[in-house]
């Protein structure tokens, strides 16, 4: 433990042990993150950050983890000023941070990971293993996270990685874990372990910032929440004197529909028909397993499951991405095998919405009308003279704008400017736009607050409603697959393992017993109801 370290110990259980205050951060291009934002934890409590996406959560994050430089404003530990100028820096103060997406090597072992860059040595320069693994198993131990020291982190669990990260920033002596959407891809059954473990920690004088955009988890976990709104903190609240309702009009300064309403589906002729669809990974594995499912126009067939069990092979398979290798995957009865090109796969009547936006969703450096019209820009309408008709470009974008709720400077803007939440709005207004027979959707709401995903969500139960669009969901959100699907199945170790088709009948629980392998459908069952 450093002497920095020891400074969170001097606090009490209740007090404040870090506070951040008249924090203000403007950008480069002028855009002002944070200003002049207070926001304080108390030691031995978990503290909700919220706000919508652009709020400014993960730039006042930065700044007391050492990754950003305030213009304004100071970090308060223990009651004096203290300067964090970097990510050690921060973990010398006891705070540490695990990611929404996991730092970790998936070829190296549990041990090698959670000593990565403070390995023990013996004689000043071999790698001591033996010790390495001892200090594992007893950090283990001390906080109750048990993991196997000598397990390969690419065979493990999202949840179990989780527990290591945590461990991760324990071994390192943090009293202040920042979290970010740490939910974000866990079964209930995982969340409800990873409750457990905070609670514990809690209990133990840690002092945990809980960072979400799913409220009733929220609401569940944390003792105290601030809302940030426009870079501003609005308020802190107790738990107990603060409703989900009271919290989106914080956030949005209007009311939020948190639930959508949506009418019962009248599925029509079949527009998507994956037949026998079996892939092999790049270790010979059957990343996807002997797949069949028909999606029909006018319905929203969902996709649950664990990270991992070949949901995203499936996607990147249907999109073109990757190749068929045994199987068929036909569109209005074409097979995807007689395309040459994505933009033929388009042009038979498929949109795209890639779990990865800033990948395969968007190009960063380029404007947001030039990103809407990607797609299109060589089709007639989009013509003059020969020429690209800026007029028309710049009228469209305009309007999709508006529809889609991006907040930007204006069409002209680069898409880089804009917060995660509002490059998917982009990516949206382009695929929702396209008037497409079949939409695969990847994690359409992923890291976005709950009003983007209110846009985002009723859009695709609108397109179901007046275009008739056969939609294929993939969403590691079971309340958003629940509520948006019509149908559901889930996936498991490559293989369709269950089929519900009618996704109001079901509950997370047990779509979590399913997705985690404890259960498992009969082929009759699969067989005898999936198909059109």
């Amino acid at each position: 433990m450093t002497e920095k370290q020891k400074l969170f110990d001097n606090v009490g259980i209740g007090e404040d042990m870090l506070s951040m205050e008249h924090i203000t951060k403007i950008y480069e291009n002028g855009f002002v993150a944070n200003s002049d934002v207070n926001f304080s934890v108390r030691r031995g409590e978990i503290h909700g950050l919220v706000g919508e996406n652009g709020a400014g959560k993960t730039t006042l994050m930065k700044v007391l983890f050492g990754q950003e430089t305030p213009e304004e404003g100071r970090i308060l530990i223990g009651g004096q000023e203290h300067k964090i100028e970097s990510p050690l820096d921060a973990l010398e103060y006891g705070i540490g941070m695990v990611h929404q997406h996991f730092m970790l090597v998936d070829n190296l072992s549990v041990t090698d990971n959670m000593l990565l860059g403070v390995e023990p040595v013996k004689g000043g320069i071999v790698y001591d293993r033996k010790e390495a693994r001892r200090r594992v198993i007893e950090v283990s131990k001390k906080y109750d996270l048990d993991v196997d020291p000598d397990a390969i982190v690419g065979d493990l669990s999202v949840g179990y990685k989780q527990r290591v990260e945590i461990l991760k920033i324990l071994i390192r002596g943090a009293k202040l874990l920042l979290l970010d959407e740490p939910t974000a891809v866990l079964t209930p059954q995982e969340i409800k372990e990873l409750f457990v473990q905070l609670k514990k920690l809690k209990e133990q004088g840690f002092s945990i910032v809980f960072i979400s955009h799913k409220l009733n988890e929220v609401r569940e976990i944390c003792d105290r929440i601030t809302v940030l709104r426009l870079g501003k903190s609005i308020g802190t609240a107790d738990m107990t004197n603060i409703t989900e309702d009271d919290i989106t009009k914080m956030m949005f300064n209007r009311d939020v529909k948190l639930k959508i309403d949506k009418a019962p589906a009248k599925p029509q002729e079949t527009v998507l028909k994956v037949r026998d669809l079996t892939f092999k990974d790049a270790q010979g594995k059957n990343a996807v397993s002997h797949v069949s499912f028909d999606v029909r126009a006018g319905e929203i067939l969902g996709v649950a499951g664990v990270e991992g069990n070949g949901q995203a092979e499936l996607a990147d398979i249907i999109a073109g991405l990757l190749p068929i290798q045994s199987g068929d995957v036909l569109v209005n009865g074409r097979s995807l095998k007689s395309a040459k090109s994505i933009r033929e796969i388009r042009e038979m009547g498929v949109s795209l919405m890639h779990q990865d936006r800033m990948t395969y969703g968007a190009s960063k450096d380029q404007s947001i009308e030039e990103n809407i019209i990607a797609d299109r820009y060589y089709q007639k309408q989009y013509k003059k003279f020969g020429l690209l008709n800026w007029k028309k470009v710049r009228q469209d974008s305009k309007e999709y704008v508006k529809e889609f709720v991006v907040k930007c400077e204006g069409p002209g803007a680069a898409v880089k400017t804009l917060s995660g939440g509002n490059i998917q709005k982009v990516v949206a207004a382009r695929e929702f736009t396209t008037d497409a027979k079949f939409m695969l959707v990847c994690h359409p709401t992923r890291g976005i607050d709950v009003g983007a995903a209110e846009v985002i969500r009723k859009k695709i139960v609108a397109l179901r409603d007046e275009k008739q669009t056969a939609t294929l969901l993939f969403s590691a959100d079971l309340g958003e697959l629940l509520s948006v699907s019509d149908s559901l199945v889930v996936m498991y170790a490559g293989q369709i393992v269950a089929y519900f088709p009618d996704a109001s009948q079901v509950d997370e629980q047990t779509l979590g017993e399913y997705m985690l392998g404890v259960k498992k459908q009969s082929d009759e069952e699969i067989g005898g109801v999936l198909f059109a």
